[in-house]
């Protein structure tokens, strides 16, 4: 058994599996690819997340980056950039017609990933690895490791 300290990368590839499948299949659905960084700007807005400064915060990346992804993400006709309601002075993101039907497709195959995740190991681990997943972890702490 593993040491609890190597849960990152478990869980990483947990996610690399996720999103892989999602955009193989997006693609096979005949959509355009997106980069990982438009997958996780994506993952942000239908999160909740709006404001391009929300998104480089919660990301860890320059707001500049995120302009950049965001407006690859308007070329390509996913999401529209408008004054935010609750402060005129920002903009914020939102999914156009394309990027709703986007969304549909998207959450269809991740329903489906998730089927075949639990014919590969199993009901009873799906429903453990959820509720962990689930479960208020509380706050990120810092920890300082002795010299």
């Amino acid at each position: 058994m593993q040491a609890p300290s190597f849960l990152i990368n478990p869980l990483f590839r947990a996610f690399e599996w996720f999103d892989e499948g999602l955009q193989r299949s997006l693609k096979a659905s005949g959509w355009a690819p997106v980069t990982r960084p438009e997958s996780m700007v994506i993952l942000h807005v239908l999160a909740g997340e709006t404001r391009p400064a929300d998104i480089a915060r919660s990301l860890r990346l320059s707001r500049q980056a995120v302009h950049s992804t965001i407006g690859s993400l308007v070329e390509a006709g996913f999401f529209t950039l408008a004054p935010d309601p609750d402060d005129r002075r920002v903009k914020a993101v939102a999914l156009t017609d394309k990027g709703k039907a986007m969304k549909h497709d998207a959450d269809q195959i991740v329903a489906r990933l998730a089927v075949e995740l639990e014919k590969r190991i199993g009901k009873r681990q799906i429903d453990t690895l959820r509720s962990a997943l689930s479960a208020e972890w509380g706050e990120p702490i810092t920890l300082k490791i002795a010299p």
